[in-house]
């Protein structure tokens, strides 16, 4: 799935593959990059056989020190092509790592290079390689696309967090996995010709949609029931999932090129920002059945759904030693099966109907006879004709509170026979009579990581040995090897390069593998796999969709035989009457809102004349034609009349001879003398004369209008047509005007006075020039807010309306603002302030928009930081029109110089922690800080002292000296910690220690990482104190219960690794290193249980990653 970040949407964790340069403001060009001894690059094992593949590892120390934007590894050869890794340390304009394939020597390549490469990016995890992040994708490279990958590749907080472990030693290793394929040309690759079938666009991640779809429309009993469903041709496919089915299946199936799906998801009710957004295809499948199953309902294919895809199973409960059975009859449209420690689909159909045995603490509470052992379990009592099984590719890590996706080797056969083992999986009321004997129809694929990535599908269409590969517009012939083999995932071994060398084999994990398959069921397929042609169509979608087609085809002809065609736009003085002052203020006319014509380029310019005349009533002998020309100073302006020579000629040679730009367009002005209302001959042109048009200004309105043009000699003056002036504004012939040439308005407005007893010669006015004309200003006028043209045209020029937002509540409009772009940042909040009623401007903070997340800037604008309104509105390469805005309890140039600390006071007896925002001078020191917060919490008793924590994932890395300043303290990733200082440890002997304390847990598993938890904290030991002893002070601090404390354990921590500890054991022998704070100290660590709560997500952690349930609201 490659597809172009879309700016406006918010897409903070959403999974975009793009070309880093798309997101930059400019081209991508080579920046400030580290010499080369800054990164140590090592490559392992490059095959030699084809498909040419390599994995190579980028070791990048003093990572945080890295202060230049754009990173480049070394660069390394794989299938004979030049790559490299290009990051960027602190992201590419987002919050995350970004991280991209680069062709390292695109610049070299001869005109009209691709290559394509099947590739994954990684960094690595240095305390435990399994939650290496690792994004796969593939992509075509050429001279414009010649990076590709990942802008929002891993969020930086995790990456520079210590503890997560991407960060070891200030170190970052980055792995790319390169298979270089033969270069297939996307362009020319005509999938309906090559395969008979066509593929589905993607709107920017609806690959998991295309998948689905794609197997559902191949499943033909299904497409022949959804073409059965009753629509009308009053619908709007829009607005109808039936008739937007209807006619996306129709188009695969008659269609010679992909098919789009917007119309789809248009009757879903979705939004862009929905299609944007990748999704689940289980979700979306029984969301998708269940709509379909509705609209089916009272319709000649109501039970379709069910008839296709429901089964049942029995749970029951039987008791082992009295007569007691319950079971209970439900029914599924698919099945989840586990892929996590079954090896197979059997492995996990046995898993499933396993039998889980209830005694000891479980036992079961059957109705009369109290509570027994028993046996519990499920059962099927029959299977559907189209077995859907989704196989549980992702789980929930509850240790580490996120998704994990599951990469292990899961196999599924051709033939799926669930009779085996004389039935082993069905309930004693299935009917043996029905064989379930299965085979595969498709093989849905997920490649890439948990947090998004890629779906296509394998489908054969009519379970012959042909598969096909269905990924989004394309699709290629596959054999079985790729649809099944290649799909079961697990690692695979890449060849040796020597294979004299006695080098141990590389392995790699293939993060594409199959996550949804589909059976049918032998003795079902002749009914399934039917035949659906036009007849099951209705006559109306037939008829809609052809017309549908038709309209393509004349476009499609259209753009075609666009070259032998001119398209000429004819502007008049209607049009610019109809314009100016309205769509338009400055020079004479949109030229895409005019009568054009589409001439071909042969057609001698007289026979043009004609249509024109039949078209505007205006005979042939009186239209005169003026070429338009773009000035130096980016205007456009009618230029010369078309010579009598050049009206002889073809339209084509003359718009060849007028268009610089080398468009198909020839644009004309059209000059109709009339007198009472009707056309008269045009009047004679000389070189002394000029074609002047002229713009109304009334400053009382204030209002700017068209009132014709006037044919002047050059040698005359101003003054000599202000009665003409004056009878096409309607004034009095004797008023008194101010004249002013409009002369351009880019980059800023540009009109200048003109003065009436000077030659317009002299005042160097020329054919096409602009004329804007007022009355002449007297006392009273002055009062108007633009007296003049040119302060009206000033305005108009750099008028912004601006949305304001309170900051508490940005998605929601309060106010509008008009203002202009030129306005200084104290003309802004003062006129905020107005709106607000605030009599201190001062007391106001800005925030801009970020136009790519759709969200606040994470900072505010400081206190007059820009110069201009333009300056905070714009965010890179876009302009907003959005700010949001606080109201302060204090002046902001005061608040700028002070700090705001949040700091969480835990009080010494009450079950309590309460947030204080601490606001103190930046160069104040932690010692103010406590002071500070002596006035706010309630002490234990009155001379008790405080002391500040560094707190971070549950361990605690510093405490603060109360000489520190605190504008170095970050309290944005790291908790800030107050607490009272015990008694205890005031007191200190030479044989006590101060030892750190936190809880933890194991994982389950194989590698039973350990994951902290809970609140850490200090604790005295005395030197010959047994475990026994300490652990009775341990109960006392955290008022613990007997019960649940029997169960905790105790162990001695070193580099994470867990020593357990007997009662008898001194514990102080242990700790010999004094002040070790850090990722990987000692401490005494208490496992047990963690019985909080989970939230969504903690405070400051993995924000991005919730993701919206998958929802058609139609």
């Amino acid at each position: 799935m490659t597809m172009m970040t879309p700016p406006p949407v918010d897409q903070e964790d959403e999974e975009m593959l793009v070309p880093h340069s798309d997101v930059v403001d400019g081209p991508a060009q080579p920046m400030e990059v580290s010499e080369a001894e800054t990164a140590v690059s090592t490559v392992e094992n490059q095959p030699a056989e084809e498909p040419p593949t390599l994995k190579f590892t980028w070791t990048i120390p003093n990572f945080s020190r890295q202060n230049t934007r754009k990173l480049y590894s070394d660069v390394f050869v794989v299938g004979g092509y030049k790559w490299r890794i290009l990051i960027f340390p602190k992201g590419n304009n987002v919050d995350h790592l970004s991280m991209y394939l680069d062709v390292a020597d695109a610049a070299n390549l001869p005109y009209g290079w691709s290559r394509y490469a099947q590739f994954s990016l990684a960094v690595v995890n240095q305390i435990h390689t399994r939650y290496t992040i690792r994004k796969e994708t593939q992509h075509q490279f050429n001279a414009r696309e010649s990076d590709w990958g990942f802008t929002s590749f891993m969020p930086l907080s995790e990456l520079y967090d210590p503890g997560r472990g991407y960060l070891a030693n200030d170190t970052v290793y980055v792995e790319a996995e390169v298979i270089v394929r033969k270069v297939l040309d996307y362009w020319s690759y005509d999938s309906k010709k090559e395969t008979g079938f066509v593929g589905l666009k993607n709107q920017g991640a609806t690959c998991y949609m295309n998948s689905l779809l794609q197997t559902l429309y191949h499943i033909p009993y299904f497409r022949k029931a959804v073409y059965h469903m009753p629509t009308t041709e009053n619908d709007a496919p829009t607005a109808s999932i039936p008739l937007a089915l209807q006619s996306l299946f129709y188009k695969l199936q008659y269609n010679d090129t992909s098919v789009a799906t917007k119309e789809l998801t248009k009757s879903f009710g979705w939004d862009t920002y929905d299609s944007f957004m990748q999704h689940d295809v289980q979700e979306l499948n029984r969301v998708l059945c269940e709509k379909l199953e509705d609209k089916m309902k009272g319709t000649v294919v109501e039970g379709t759904i069910q008839q296709l895809f429901e089964g049942h199973h029995m749970n029951y409960i039987e008791c082992i030693n009295v007569d007691y059975k319950s079971t209970r009859k439900e029914s599924f449209y698919d099945l989840q099966l586990d892929v996590k420690g079954c090896k197979d689909v059997y492995a996990s159909f046995d898993k499933y109907v396993e039998v889980e045995r209830l005694e000891g603490d479980n036992k079961y509470h059957a109705e009369g006879h109290g509570l027994q052992d028993a046996k519990k379990g499920v059962l099927f009592i029959d299977f559907p004709p189209v077995l859907q099984l989704q196989l549980k590719r992702f789980e929930y890590d509850f240790m580490r509170d996120t998704m994990v996706k599951i990469n292990d080797r899961y196999e599924f056969p051709l033939q799926l026979d669930l009779d085996r083992e004389d039935g082993k999986y069905l309930s004693p009321d299935a009917d043996r009579s029905v064989r379930n004997l299965y085979t595969l129809h498709s093989v849905l694929v997920h490649s890439g990581g948990v947090h998004g990535g890629h779906y296509y599908a394998f489908i054969r269409p009519t379970l012959s040995d042909q598969w096909y590969k269905f990924d989004d517009e394309r699709v290629t012939k596959e054999d079985l090897k790729r649809a099944l083999d290649e799909q079961y995932g697990g690692e695979e071994e890449l060849p040796q390069t020597n294979p004299g060398f006695n080098n141990p084999p590389f392995k790699f994990t293939k993060y594409s593998n199959a996550y949804m398959l589909v059976y049918i069921r032998e003795s079902d397929k002749d009914k399934i796999i039917c035949n659906v042609d036009e007849k099951d169509i209705a006559e109306h979608l037939r008829v809609r969709l052809k017309k549908e087609q038709e309209e393509k085809e004349d476009k499609r002809k259209y753009k075609a035989q666009a070259h032998l065609f001119t398209i000429i736009k004819v502007a008049r003085d209607q049009d610019l009457r109809e314009q100016i002052g309205k769509d338009i203020y400055f020079d004479l006319v949109d030229h895409d809102k005019v009568r054009s014509f589409r001439i071909q380029k042969q057609t001698p310019f007289q026979q043009f004349k004609e249509e024109v005349a039949k078209e505007f009533g205006i005979p042939v002998q009186l239209q005169r034609f003026w070429i338009w020309a773009k000035r130096q100073n980016h205007t456009y302006r009618p230029n010369r009349p078309l010579t009598p020579q050049e009206e002889l000629q073809p339209v084509g040679q003359i718009r060849e001879a007028s268009n610089k730009a080398n468009t198909a367009e020839l644009k004309l002005f059209l000059e109709v003398e009339l007198l009472d209302e009707r056309p008269i001959p045009p009047p004679e042109k000389s070189k002394e004369d000029i074609l002047l048009f002229f713009k109304l200004y009334d400053p009382e309105k204030p209002e700017l209008r068209y009132v014709g043009r006037l044919m002047v000699k050059s040698s005359s003056k101003p003054m000599d047509i202000t009665g003409k002036l004056n009878e096409m504004a309607g004034f009095a012939p004797d008023e008194d005007l101010e004249l002013f040439e409009e002369i351009k308005f880019e980059p800023g407005v540009m009109c200048e006075h003109l003065d009436k007893k000077t030659s317009f010669r002299l005042c160097q006015i020329e054919d096409g020039d602009i004329i804007c004309f007022q009355k002449h200003l007297v006392k009273k006028e002055t009062e108007c807010r633009y007296p003049a043209v040119p302060l009206f045209l000033e305005y108009v020029q750099n008028r912004q309306l601006v949305r304001f937002r309170a900051l508490e509540k940005p998605k929601e409009d309060e106010f509008v603002l008009e203002l202009s772009k030129l306005h200084t940042y104290d003309d802004v909040v003062e006129r905020v302030a107005q709106k607000l009623g605030l009599d201190d401007p001062s007391k106001l903070r800005l925030t801009s928009h970020n136009c790519y997340s759709q969200q606040p800037k994470p900072q505010p604008i400081k206190y007059r930081g820009v110069d201009r309104l333009s300056d905070m509105l714009v965010h890179y390469n876009q302009t907003s029109d959005i700010l949001y805005y606080e109201v302060l309890d204090i002046p902001l140039p005061e608040l700028q110089g002070l700090k705001t600390l949040k700091v969480a006071f835990h009080h010494a007896t009450k079950e309590e922690v309460v947030i204080h925002n601490i606001r103190l001078p930046k160069q104040s020191t932690v010692g103010d800080v406590i002071d500070e917060l002596k006035t706010k919490v309630e002490l234990s008793h009155p001379d008790a002292e405080l002391r500040l924590l560094e707190v971070f994932y549950h361990k605690i890395y510093k405490i603060f000296p109360l000489t520190e300043r605190i504008e170095n303290i970050n309290d944005q990733y790291w908790t800030v910690r107050a607490e009272e200082i015990p008694e205890e440890e005031k007191n200190i002997g030479p044989n006590d220690r101060l030892i750190l304390v936190y809880h933890f847990a194991k994982e389950t598993g194989q590698n039973q990482q350990v994951q902290n938890f809970g609140e850490p904290f200090f604790l005295v030991i005395h030197e010959g104190e047994t475990l026994e002893e300490i652990k009775n002070r341990i109960q006392k601090k955290l008022h613990v219960s007997d019960e649940d404390f029997a169960k905790w354990k105790f162990a001695f921590m070193s580099m994470g690794r867990p020593e357990y500890l007997q009662d008898s054991d001194v514990v102080f022998n242990r700790f010999q290193r004094r002040d070790v704070y850090g990722a990987f100290e000692q401490y005494l660590g208490l496992e047990h249980t963690d019985t909080t709560p989970k939230r969504a997500y903690s405070a400051n952690q993995n924000r991005h990653t919730y993701e919206k349930p998958v929802k058609i609201y139609n």
